[in-house]
Protein backbone atom coordinates (compact mmCIF):
# COMPACT_ATOMS: atom_id res chain seq x y z
CA UNK A 1 0.00 0.00 0.00
CA UNK A 2 1.19 3.33 -0.72
CA UNK A 3 0.52 6.39 1.28
CA UNK A 4 1.81 9.39 1.39
CA UNK A 5 3.13 11.47 4.59
CA UNK A 6 2.64 14.78 4.75
CA UNK A 7 5.08 16.11 7.17
CA UNK A 8 7.65 13.81 5.24
CA UNK A 9 6.61 15.36 2.37
CA UNK A 10 7.86 18.58 3.96
CA UNK A 11 11.53 17.32 4.32
CA UNK A 12 13.88 17.11 1.04
CA UNK A 13 16.49 14.37 0.77
CA UNK A 14 19.31 15.20 3.65
CA UNK A 15 21.97 17.04 1.60
CA UNK A 16 24.85 15.59 3.53
CA UNK A 17 23.68 12.20 2.91
CA UNK A 18 25.30 12.19 -1.06
CA UNK A 19 28.53 13.13 0.88
CA UNK A 20 28.68 10.93 3.52
CA UNK A 21 27.73 8.03 1.11
CA UNK A 22 30.90 9.12 -1.32
CA UNK A 23 33.21 9.45 1.62
CA UNK A 24 31.95 5.56 3.34
CA UNK A 25 32.71 3.97 -0.70
CA UNK A 26 36.63 6.02 -0.28
CA UNK A 27 37.13 4.59 2.97
CA UNK A 28 35.89 1.18 2.60
CA UNK A 29 38.16 1.32 -0.65
CA UNK A 30 40.92 1.93 1.63
CA UNK A 31 41.54 5.47 0.87
CA UNK A 32 42.30 7.85 3.57
CA UNK A 33 39.52 10.75 4.01
CA UNK A 34 40.51 13.64 6.00
CA UNK A 35 37.23 14.83 7.22
CA UNK A 36 36.07 18.20 7.71
CA UNK A 37 32.16 17.16 7.57
CA UNK A 38 30.46 16.97 10.20
CA UNK A 39 31.06 19.28 14.09
CA UNK A 40 31.07 16.23 15.87
CA UNK A 41 34.02 17.02 18.43
CA UNK A 42 37.04 14.39 18.21
CA UNK A 43 38.27 15.12 21.84
CA UNK A 44 37.79 13.20 24.73
CA UNK A 45 35.11 14.28 27.74
CA UNK A 46 37.74 15.25 30.50
CA UNK A 47 38.24 12.51 33.00
CA UNK A 48 37.06 14.05 35.70
CA UNK A 49 33.31 13.75 34.37
CA UNK A 50 33.46 10.40 33.12
CA UNK A 51 34.78 9.44 36.80
CA UNK A 52 31.58 11.29 38.26
CA UNK A 53 29.37 8.99 35.41
CA UNK A 54 31.27 6.08 36.38
CA UNK A 55 30.44 6.60 40.27
CA UNK A 56 26.86 7.19 39.58
CA UNK A 57 26.26 4.63 37.12
CA UNK A 58 27.32 2.18 39.90
CA UNK A 59 24.36 3.04 42.11
CA UNK A 60 21.35 1.45 41.13
CA UNK A 61 18.67 3.68 42.02
CA UNK A 62 20.37 6.00 39.10
CA UNK A 63 19.12 3.12 37.04
CA UNK A 64 15.17 4.01 37.25
CA UNK A 65 13.32 6.95 35.11
CA UNK A 66 14.99 10.24 35.31
CA UNK A 67 13.40 13.51 35.46
CA UNK A 68 11.59 14.93 32.00
CA UNK A 69 12.67 18.68 33.14
CA UNK A 70 16.20 17.15 34.60
CA UNK A 71 17.30 16.82 37.92
CA UNK A 72 17.01 19.28 40.40
CA UNK A 73 21.32 19.87 41.05
CA UNK A 74 21.72 20.00 37.56
CA UNK A 75 19.39 22.74 36.58
CA UNK A 76 20.46 24.68 39.71
CA UNK A 77 24.64 24.30 37.84
CA UNK A 78 22.85 25.39 34.98
CA UNK A 79 21.26 28.91 36.98
CA UNK A 80 24.59 29.16 38.37
CA UNK A 81 26.54 29.20 35.52
CA UNK A 82 24.26 31.86 33.80
CA UNK A 83 25.12 33.42 36.83
CA UNK A 84 28.59 33.75 36.35
CA UNK A 85 29.41 33.92 32.91
CA UNK A 86 26.51 36.36 32.22
CA UNK A 87 24.68 37.92 35.35
CA UNK A 88 21.63 36.60 34.58
CA UNK A 89 19.49 35.06 37.54
CA UNK A 90 17.52 32.15 36.17
CA UNK A 91 15.19 30.40 38.11
CA UNK A 92 16.08 26.27 37.87
CA UNK A 93 12.45 25.82 38.40
CA UNK A 94 10.26 27.76 36.01
CA UNK A 95 13.11 28.89 33.77
CA UNK A 96 15.18 26.53 32.83
CA UNK A 97 14.94 23.00 31.64
CA UNK A 98 17.39 20.25 30.72
CA UNK A 99 17.20 19.19 27.46
CA UNK A 100 18.78 16.03 25.48
CA UNK A 101 21.08 18.27 23.44
CA UNK A 102 20.21 21.54 22.24
CA UNK A 103 18.06 20.14 18.88
CA UNK A 104 15.85 18.02 20.99
CA UNK A 105 15.06 21.32 22.46
CA UNK A 106 14.58 23.27 19.55
CA UNK A 107 12.96 20.92 17.69
CA UNK A 108 10.31 20.09 20.78
CA UNK A 109 9.67 23.80 21.53
CA UNK A 110 9.02 24.46 17.75
CA UNK A 111 6.37 21.39 18.24
CA UNK A 112 5.17 22.57 21.28
CA UNK A 113 4.55 26.74 20.19
CA UNK A 114 3.82 26.18 16.50
CA UNK A 115 0.77 25.79 14.53
CA UNK A 116 0.18 25.02 10.98
CA UNK A 117 0.59 27.91 8.65
CA UNK A 118 2.35 29.81 11.38
CA UNK A 119 5.26 31.90 10.22
CA UNK A 120 8.22 31.68 11.48
CA UNK A 121 11.82 33.77 10.83
CA UNK A 122 14.70 31.88 10.21
CA UNK A 123 18.30 32.95 9.20
CA UNK A 124 19.36 31.59 6.04
CA UNK A 125 21.74 30.03 5.93
CA UNK A 126 21.21 28.03 9.44
CA UNK A 127 21.58 25.04 11.27
CA UNK A 128 18.98 22.88 9.88
CA UNK A 129 17.03 22.19 12.57
CA UNK A 130 16.25 25.74 12.91
CA UNK A 131 14.19 25.39 9.75
CA UNK A 132 13.15 22.27 9.71
CA UNK A 133 12.16 21.32 13.51
CA UNK A 134 9.48 24.46 12.64
CA UNK A 135 8.82 22.82 8.95
CA UNK A 136 8.08 19.21 10.76
CA UNK A 137 5.49 21.38 12.87
CA UNK A 138 3.33 22.49 9.98
CA UNK A 139 5.18 26.44 10.46
CA UNK A 140 5.76 28.50 6.81
CA UNK A 141 8.98 30.17 6.94
CA UNK A 142 10.06 33.21 5.69
CA UNK A 143 14.01 33.94 5.69
CA UNK A 144 16.15 36.67 7.38
CA UNK A 145 19.75 37.63 7.15
CA UNK A 146 22.75 36.89 8.64
CA UNK A 147 24.22 39.21 9.53
CA UNK A 148 23.83 41.17 12.18
CA UNK A 149 23.70 44.96 10.74
CA UNK A 150 21.17 47.34 9.96
CA UNK A 151 19.99 45.56 6.73
CA UNK A 152 19.32 42.76 9.30
CA UNK A 153 16.20 44.83 10.91
CA UNK A 154 14.73 46.30 7.77
CA UNK A 155 14.57 42.67 6.68
CA UNK A 156 12.96 42.18 10.01
CA UNK A 157 10.04 45.32 9.14
CA UNK A 158 10.07 43.87 5.46
CA UNK A 159 8.97 40.55 6.95
CA UNK A 160 6.45 41.57 9.56
CA UNK A 161 5.11 43.76 6.86
CA UNK A 162 4.42 40.87 4.12
CA UNK A 163 3.71 38.17 6.42
CA UNK A 164 0.13 36.84 6.56
CA UNK A 165 -0.38 36.02 9.68
CA UNK A 166 2.07 37.87 11.86
CA UNK A 167 4.88 35.86 12.41
CA UNK A 168 5.38 33.71 15.80
CA UNK A 169 8.86 33.72 16.47
CA UNK A 170 12.67 34.41 15.29
CA UNK A 171 15.57 31.67 15.40
CA UNK A 172 18.84 33.48 16.23
CA UNK A 173 22.24 31.91 16.33
CA UNK A 174 25.27 34.01 17.42
CA UNK A 175 27.95 32.77 17.21
CA UNK A 176 26.33 31.20 13.98
CA UNK A 177 26.47 27.45 12.50
CA UNK A 178 27.31 27.22 9.51
CA UNK A 179 29.40 31.07 9.25
CA UNK A 180 31.13 31.65 12.47
CA UNK A 181 29.70 35.25 12.97
CA UNK A 182 29.13 36.74 16.39
CA UNK A 183 27.25 39.37 17.32
CA UNK A 184 26.97 41.58 20.83
CA UNK A 185 24.72 43.09 23.26
CA UNK A 186 23.59 46.30 21.01
CA UNK A 187 22.40 44.19 18.17
CA UNK A 188 20.76 41.92 20.80
CA UNK A 189 19.22 45.04 22.51
CA UNK A 190 17.55 46.42 18.67
CA UNK A 191 15.78 42.61 18.20
CA UNK A 192 14.90 42.87 21.79
CA UNK A 193 12.85 45.93 21.39
CA UNK A 194 11.36 44.73 17.54
CA UNK A 195 10.24 41.73 18.93
CA UNK A 196 8.60 43.01 21.89
CA UNK A 197 6.96 45.75 20.07
CA UNK A 198 5.57 43.24 17.24
CA UNK A 199 4.52 40.34 20.35
CA UNK A 200 7.16 37.96 18.30
CA UNK A 201 9.37 35.25 20.25
CA UNK A 202 12.86 34.74 20.01
CA UNK A 203 14.74 31.42 20.10
CA UNK A 204 18.39 32.19 20.91
CA UNK A 205 20.72 29.34 19.73
CA UNK A 206 24.32 29.76 21.70
CA UNK A 207 25.33 26.31 21.99
CA UNK A 208 29.11 27.97 20.82
CA UNK A 209 28.77 30.40 23.58
CA UNK A 210 31.92 28.89 25.33
CA UNK A 211 34.16 28.79 21.57
CA UNK A 212 35.46 31.81 20.84
CA UNK A 213 39.29 32.94 20.16
CA UNK A 214 39.31 36.47 20.10
CA UNK A 215 39.00 37.15 23.85
CA UNK A 216 35.89 38.84 23.84
CA UNK A 217 33.06 35.88 25.32
CA UNK A 218 29.83 35.61 23.22
CA UNK A 219 26.62 37.50 25.34
CA UNK A 220 24.04 36.21 26.26
CA UNK A 221 20.34 37.74 24.72
CA UNK A 222 19.17 37.12 28.50
CA UNK A 223 21.25 39.99 29.61
CA UNK A 224 19.21 42.61 27.80
CA UNK A 225 16.39 44.10 29.97
CA UNK A 226 13.26 42.65 29.46
CA UNK A 227 14.77 39.94 26.73
CA UNK A 228 12.71 37.07 29.43
CA UNK A 229 9.79 38.27 28.63
CA UNK A 230 9.68 37.44 25.41
CA UNK A 231 12.71 34.75 24.92
CA UNK A 232 14.40 31.71 25.28
CA UNK A 233 17.73 30.74 24.79
CA UNK A 234 19.66 26.96 23.78
CA UNK A 235 23.03 26.03 25.31
CA UNK A 236 24.83 22.60 24.98
CA UNK A 237 27.25 20.53 26.97
CA UNK A 238 28.45 18.72 23.62
CA UNK A 239 30.83 21.36 22.39
CA UNK A 240 31.93 23.30 25.74
CA UNK A 241 32.88 19.68 27.21
CA UNK A 242 33.44 17.49 24.61
CA UNK A 243 29.94 15.54 25.36
CA UNK A 244 28.31 15.75 22.25
CA UNK A 245 27.37 11.51 22.61
CA UNK A 246 26.17 12.42 26.00
CA UNK A 247 23.25 14.38 24.61
CA UNK A 248 22.57 17.15 27.06
CA UNK A 249 21.83 20.52 25.98
CA UNK A 250 19.48 23.39 28.65
CA UNK A 251 16.64 25.84 27.87
CA UNK A 252 16.67 29.14 29.82
CA UNK A 253 14.35 32.38 30.23
CA UNK A 254 10.56 32.92 29.39
CA UNK A 255 8.11 31.04 31.72
CA UNK A 256 6.14 30.27 29.25
CA UNK A 257 7.91 29.18 26.55
CA UNK A 258 9.45 26.86 29.11
CA UNK A 259 6.75 25.51 30.56
CA UNK A 260 5.60 24.84 26.99
CA UNK A 261 8.45 22.88 26.03
CA UNK A 262 8.27 20.92 29.34
CA UNK A 263 4.80 20.00 28.73
CA UNK A 264 5.93 18.44 25.46
CA UNK A 265 8.83 16.61 26.86
CA UNK A 266 6.57 15.29 29.36
CA UNK A 267 5.04 13.12 26.78
CA UNK A 268 7.98 12.38 25.14
CA UNK A 269 11.00 11.56 27.21
CA UNK A 270 11.96 10.49 31.02
CA UNK A 271 14.98 12.97 30.65
CA UNK A 272 18.85 11.49 29.87
CA UNK A 273 19.64 8.83 32.30
CA UNK A 274 20.23 10.39 35.56
CA UNK A 275 24.07 9.23 36.02
CA UNK A 276 24.62 11.52 32.66
CA UNK A 277 23.00 14.39 34.71
CA UNK A 278 24.92 13.62 37.20
CA UNK A 279 27.87 14.20 35.61
CA UNK A 280 26.79 17.31 33.78
CA UNK A 281 26.24 18.37 36.76
CA UNK A 282 29.75 18.01 37.67
CA UNK A 283 30.94 19.74 34.51
CA UNK A 284 29.29 22.49 35.53
CA UNK A 285 30.57 22.80 38.94
CA UNK A 286 33.99 21.28 38.64
CA UNK A 287 36.82 23.14 37.49
CA UNK A 288 36.39 24.73 34.10
CA UNK A 289 40.06 24.13 33.16
CA UNK A 290 39.15 22.22 30.62
CA UNK A 291 36.77 24.43 28.31
CA UNK A 292 40.22 26.65 28.55
CA UNK A 293 41.99 23.67 26.81
CA UNK A 294 39.49 23.50 24.61
CA UNK A 295 39.00 26.81 23.31
CA UNK A 296 42.78 26.50 22.98
CA UNK A 297 42.59 23.58 20.76
CA UNK A 298 40.13 24.53 18.17
CA UNK A 299 42.00 27.89 18.24
CA UNK A 300 45.21 26.41 17.28
CA UNK A 301 43.08 24.37 14.86
CA UNK A 302 41.88 27.28 13.28
CA UNK A 303 45.07 29.02 12.90
CA UNK A 304 47.18 26.49 11.13
CA UNK A 305 43.84 25.79 8.64
CA UNK A 306 43.42 29.21 7.53
CA UNK A 307 47.32 29.89 7.24
CA UNK A 308 48.33 26.66 5.57
CA UNK A 309 45.01 26.39 3.35
CA UNK A 310 45.75 30.22 1.97
CA UNK A 311 49.20 28.88 1.27
CA UNK A 312 47.87 26.43 -0.90
CA UNK A 313 45.66 28.92 -2.50
CA UNK A 314 42.32 29.13 -1.06
CA UNK A 315 41.72 31.98 1.27
CA UNK A 316 39.43 31.61 4.42
CA UNK A 317 38.10 34.35 6.62
CA UNK A 318 39.68 33.52 9.95
CA UNK A 319 36.63 32.85 12.39
CA UNK A 320 36.44 34.68 15.87
CA UNK A 321 34.38 31.44 17.19
CA UNK A 322 32.98 28.55 16.76
CA UNK A 323 34.23 25.10 15.14
CA UNK A 324 34.06 26.23 12.01
CA UNK A 325 35.26 28.03 9.09
CA UNK A 326 32.63 29.36 6.46
CA UNK A 327 34.50 28.75 3.17
CA UNK A 328 34.08 30.16 -0.14
CA UNK A 329 34.00 28.18 -3.12
CA UNK A 330 36.91 29.06 -5.11
CA UNK A 331 36.04 30.83 -8.13
CA UNK A 332 36.69 28.55 -10.69
CA UNK A 333 34.78 26.05 -8.89
CA UNK A 334 31.67 28.30 -7.99
CA UNK A 335 29.44 27.84 -11.23
CA UNK A 336 29.04 24.00 -9.83
CA UNK A 337 27.86 24.51 -6.63
CA UNK A 338 28.65 23.46 -3.00
CA UNK A 339 27.31 19.68 -3.60
CA UNK A 340 29.31 19.25 -6.52
CA UNK A 341 32.26 21.15 -5.11
CA UNK A 342 32.59 19.00 -2.05
CA UNK A 343 32.07 15.51 -4.32
CA UNK A 344 35.42 16.95 -6.53
CA UNK A 345 37.26 17.95 -3.18
CA UNK A 346 36.23 14.56 -1.72
CA UNK A 347 37.66 12.54 -4.97
CA UNK A 348 40.42 14.76 -5.97
CA UNK A 349 41.57 15.26 -2.94
CA UNK A 350 40.67 13.40 0.04
CA UNK A 351 39.17 16.33 1.76
CA UNK A 352 35.68 15.81 2.76
CA UNK A 353 33.69 19.33 4.15
CA UNK A 354 29.95 19.93 4.66
CA UNK A 355 27.81 21.47 1.36
CA UNK A 356 26.97 25.29 2.26
CA UNK A 357 23.48 24.31 0.40
CA UNK A 358 22.87 22.11 3.38
CA UNK A 359 22.37 25.10 5.44
CA UNK A 360 20.32 26.65 2.84
CA UNK A 361 20.24 28.13 -0.50
CA UNK A 362 21.70 30.99 0.49
CA UNK A 363 24.64 28.92 1.45
CA UNK A 364 25.47 27.23 -1.58
CA UNK A 365 28.46 29.25 -2.64
CA UNK A 366 30.07 28.30 0.65
CA UNK A 367 31.09 24.89 1.90
CA UNK A 368 31.88 24.59 6.39
CA UNK A 369 34.73 23.18 6.98
CA UNK A 370 34.72 21.85 10.64
CA UNK A 371 38.15 22.20 13.23
CA UNK A 372 38.19 18.41 14.06
CA UNK A 373 40.90 16.94 12.92
CA UNK A 374 44.82 17.62 14.45
CA UNK A 375 47.13 19.93 13.10
CA UNK A 376 49.44 17.19 11.43
CA UNK A 377 46.12 16.17 9.23
CA UNK A 378 45.08 19.81 8.75
CA UNK A 379 48.63 20.38 7.00
CA UNK A 380 48.20 17.03 5.14
CA UNK A 381 45.07 18.52 3.72
CA UNK A 382 46.83 21.66 2.53
CA UNK A 383 49.24 19.44 0.84
CA UNK A 384 46.09 17.52 -1.10
CA UNK A 385 44.61 21.23 -1.39
CA UNK A 386 47.86 22.40 -3.32
CA UNK A 387 47.43 19.44 -5.62
CA UNK A 388 43.98 19.40 -6.32
CA UNK A 389 43.97 23.35 -7.10
CA UNK A 390 46.95 22.81 -9.17
CA UNK A 391 44.92 20.92 -11.38
CA UNK A 392 42.04 22.98 -11.37
CA UNK A 393 41.33 23.79 -15.16
CA UNK A 394 41.60 19.87 -16.21
CA UNK A 395 39.19 19.89 -13.04
CA UNK A 396 36.57 21.92 -14.36
CA UNK A 397 37.01 21.00 -17.99
CA UNK A 398 36.20 17.54 -17.28
CA UNK A 399 33.22 18.62 -15.05
CA UNK A 400 32.10 21.11 -17.83
CA UNK A 401 32.17 18.21 -20.17
CA UNK A 402 30.21 15.69 -17.77
CA UNK A 403 27.55 18.61 -18.12
CA UNK A 404 27.25 18.43 -21.41
CA UNK A 405 27.05 14.77 -21.65
CA UNK A 406 24.45 14.74 -18.89
CA UNK A 407 22.03 17.42 -20.71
Amino acid sequence: MEQEFHRIKRLPPYVFNEVNEMKARARAAGEDIIDFGMGNPDQPTPRHIVDKMIEAVEDPRTHRYSASRGIPGLRKAFAAYYSRRFNVNIDPDTEAIVTLGSKEGLANLASAITSPGDVILVPNPSYPIHMFGFIIAGAALRNVPVVPDDDYLKALEVAVIHSVPKPTALVLNYPNNPTAITTDLDFYGRIVDFCKFHGIYILSDLAYSEVYFNGKPPPSILEIPGARDISVEFTSMSKTYSMPGWRIGFAAGNKKLIAALARIKSYLDYGAFTPIQVAATAALNGPQGCVDDMRLIYKERCDVLIDSFSAAGWNIPRPSATMFAWAPIPNPFKQFGSVEFSKLLLSEAQIAVSPGVAFGEHGDDHVRVSLVENRHRIRQAARNLKAFLGNQNRLVEELNKERVVVS
